[in-house]
């Protein structure tokens, strides 16, 4: 499928992309060889194909979920300039 100068304007108006007036038929070559491949994709037999979730066969390793690090809240405090309950404080910057 060959895309038109048009339709790739209107893709880089949509995409909010500046592309110059120069550059137009690389995108509408690179565009169309794109589409080509995916209908070119489209057409490959997936007949008794298996869906897969991952492209290894293996089993995910999972690591137990447990705290790791130690709480560290006092130590990171200390270069705060205003603490209260241990929660920072900030200069209000919203009237």
């Amino acid at each position: 499928m060959k895309l038109s100068r048009d339709e790739v304007e209107s893709i880089a108006h949509l995409a909010r992309l500046g592309i110059s007036g120069e550059e137009v038929p690389t995108y509408v070559d690179n565009l169309s060889r794109i589409i080509d491949f995916v209908q070119q994709l489209e057409r490959a037999d997936t007949e008794g194909v298996t869906p897969m979730a991952h492209p290894l066969n293996m089993t995910q390793p999972l690591r137990q979920d447990v705290v790791t690090e130690s709480d560290q809240r006092d130590l990171y405090q200390q270069n705060a300039q205003a603490v209260e309950a241990g929660l920072y404080l900030v200069p209000k910057v919203i009237e």
